[in-house]
């Protein structure tokens, strides 16, 4: 007899698990494409800055759980803002993309965004690191919002402001910032500035479409591809005075793996001149930069 009225509060249980999952699943929807720029690599920086405090595994769990969350809400945010703002050019470049097959509508997404917009900034000043909070913001607010991306140096400066935000956030959630912290987020920070132009080359046709002026599109292809390619090949070079001349044996030979992979993406950039070919370079490049802080693990901990 006690069926019956247990019967709808198992179904409030029940809708509430599945709305749960449909909004995990629409958060991965917007965010699974970036982990290997965001998520990965900063979290990654943040075991390094653990391991250069010393302390106690027992302390590591709780980072790694603030520091998931936190970057989790740094790409998230990005993306539905970035989305919102360019629903028409991904159904021509990119027409996987959430709002373009209608898994949430515009009207959820900038609800969504209000929201996960709030979350970060209250985490981050629950972590201390709020400057590089509202850093971001404001970048992805230029970037997506006031137009921003439409130009070569504005998409740069805030992927530079993000990158910036996004490594001192990760070594400050663990501890203060040190000179050394410094040289190393300036290593990457700095020449992204032109590097990060790599992922327009997978792009141009859609973005002359939309009257986006990227590298590509303003210098033309042919002479980005022999930048970039010069770029990767003479970077590993310049990463070895800057932070890996006197590293540990652990950091170096990461260091010389992440040297070979910008290598193989000056050589890719090259060689290999299709969308998808471009798009896989682009990728190797992420992979390049969680590798690169990977071995700043190594580089701190000793």
């Amino acid at each position: 007899m006690a069926a019956p009225a247990d019967a709808p509060a198992c179904r409030r249980v029940g809708e509430l698990t599945s709305g749960l999952l449909r909004e995990l699943h629409i958060c991965w929807s917007f965010s699974a494409g970036d982990l290997t720029a965001t998520v990965v690599p900063a979290t990654t920086f943040a075991v390094a800055a653990w391991t250069s405090t010393h302390a106690s595994v027992a302390s590591l769990p709780r980072m790694l759980a603030e520091c998931l969350t936190y970057f989790w809400l740094y790409i998230y945010t990005f993306n539905l803002s970035n989305q919102l703002t360019g629903i028409e050019e991904d159904r021509r470049n990119k027409p996987h993309r959430p709002l373009v097959v209608g898994l949430v509508t515009p009207r959820g997404a900038k609800w969504r965004l209000v929201w996960a917009t709030a979350a970060f900034l209250a985490l981050g000043a629950v972590l201390r690191v709020l400057e590089w909070t509202v850093l971001w913001i404001v970048a992805w607010a230029f970037h997506n919002l006031f137009g921003g991306a439409r130009t070569l140096w504005g998409k740069n400066a805030a992927m530079v402001a993000g990158t910036i935000a996004q490594l001192a956030a990760a070594w400050q959630i663990v501890t203060p910032l040190t000179p050394a912290a410094w040289t190393w987020i300036a290593a990457i920070a700095i020449p992204l500035s032109v590097l990060v132009s790599l992922q327009d080359l997978r792009d141009i046709d859609g973005d002359m479409a939309v009257g986006r002026r990227t590298a590509a599109v303003v210098f033309g292809e042919i002479a980005c591809r022999r930048f970039f390619g010069a770029a990767f090949a003479s970077y590993p070079i310049a990463m070895y005075f800057l932070v890996y001349q006197n590293a540990p044996a652990p950091a170096a030979l990461l260091g010389l793996v992440a040297a070979l992979l910008s290598y193989v993406i000056a050589y890719r950039v090259l060689r290999c001149r299709d969308r998808r070919a471009d798009h896989t370079t682009y990728l190797l490049y992420t992979y390049w930069y969680c590798l690169t802080l990977a071995s700043a693990v190594f580089a701190f901990g000793t």
